[in-house]
Formats: C-alpha cells, sequence, structure tokens
C-alpha cells in the first residue's frame, strides 16, 4: 500500500514563528493557496482513504484535498501536533529569552524533554503510531494529513531511527511525502515534495507590495 504523509498550509503563527501545538489556528491565505496546490498535484493518485488531525488547519486541508476524490475524511485526536504546554503562541524570540536553559536541553535530547504542561516528542510518537498502524493494516492507498512534529516522529518510527534523529526528516508546509508498504516494511521514496509551490512564495510577496 502507499501512505501519502501531507502537512497542513500555512497559518498567521507559521509566518509569525510562533509555536504552534494544541492550539487551533486555522489556515491563512496563503495556506489556502498552498493546500489547493497540493490537491491538484495530488488529483491524479489513487487515493482510497484520507485521514486528519481534528485541529482546523490539518482538516481544512484534508477537505480541500478530498475535493478531487470525494472518500471522505475520518478525523482523530492523536494525530494531533505535539502539545507545547506553556510555549504555546510563544514567538520564537520569546521561547529564547524565557526558556533558554530548556532549549539548550531541547537540542542535545529532543525525544524524551517533557514541554512544560505539555508533551514529550516520544509521547507524541507513541499515541500517532498507534494510528498510523491501523491505516497501514488496512492496505488501502491512504492520505494523512496532520503536522510538522506529528508527521516526522512517524518516520522516525517508519525509518527505524530514534526519535532524537527527527530533525533528518523534517517536512515543510504543504509538503508531500510517500512512503510504500509492502510485507510491513515502509520506504520513503520521496521526502518533503513542494515542487507545487515553487511559484507560491513569489506570488505572495509581489501581492504584499501592491
Amino acid at each position: 500500500m502507499k501512505l501519502i504523509l501531507v502537512r497542513h498550509g500555512e497559518t498567521l503563527w507559521n509566518r509569525d514563528n510562533r509555536v504552534q501545538g494544541f492550539t487551533d489556528i486555522e489556515l491563512s491565505d496563503l495556506g489556502i493557496r498552498q493546500a489547493q496546490r497540493l490537491a491538484e498535484s495530488l488529483k491524479d493518485e489513487k487515493i482510497e482513504a484520507i485521514y486528519a488531525s481534528t485541529l482546523k488547519r490539518a482538516y481544512h486541508t484534508a477537505e480541500i484535498i478530498d475535493s478531487y476524490h470525494g472518500v471522505g475524511i475520518e478525523t482523530d485526536t492523536d494525530l494531533r501536533e505535539l502539545n507545547q504546554g506553556d510555549f504555546e503562541g510563544l514567538n520564537f524570540r520569546q521561547l529564547r529569552d524565557q526558556y533558554s536553559d530548556f532549549l539548550k536541553q531541547w537540542i542535545s535530547q529532543p525525544g524524551t524533554m517533557v514541554m512544560p504542561n505539555g508533551e514529550s516528542l516520544r509521547d507524541l510518537q507513541d499515541r500517532s503510531w498507534q494510528v498510523m498502524e491501523r491505516i497501514i493494516s488496512g492496505s488501502k492507498n491512504a492520505l494523512v494529513v496532520s503536522h510538522a512534529f506529528t508527521l516526522m516522529a512517524t518516520l522516525c518510527r517508519i525509518k527505524g531511527i530514534e526519535i532524537d534523529r527527527f530533525r533528518e526528516l523534517h517536512v515543510d508546509v504543504a509538503s508531500r511525502t510517500y512512503v510504500e508498504f509492502e510485507d510491513g516494511r515502509g520506504t520513503i521514496t520521496l521526502l518533503n515534495g513542494k515542487d507545487h509551490l515553487k511559484d507560491l512564495a513569489a506570488t505572495e510577496h509581489r501581492d504584499r507590495r501592491q
């Protein structure tokens, strides 16, 4: 079976470099256009099932993709982003100024560090992988719309590497990643594909100047 992993389109918090975990932020205008381009790039794929996080930015992206396939969307709370607790809504400068000691430890051992009043990457991996296992065992070609940390944690499990190495499997907004499964083993055939977005950044910059 083929598994397509999709990160949602841009939100205003993505643009402002704010920490965005469980906080339910809508897609920005650019994020909607990104999702439309992504959907167009996937329209000829044989997609038999679509799953999404319950957060609006992921579900809206899934809706746009499903407009070409009409298979419906199954949501699951365990596909949500990392719960970042007290960090939610902070921009990167605030995070650096207020939690510098935590960030130093996060850089060296991110997998087990628990966000204040949140969860760890390992917690996230454990909850989201239960959903992924069910999807993979279903044997239908499936698409999952989720979030950066959730997808990277999933890819670590598929690739068989430690969660501390999650940065090696980075996924950008509105990107697509393909995994082919045979006899229960997954092979990543495309990581962080985003050729469908190549001219959108230039268009957005021009629109802001007009």
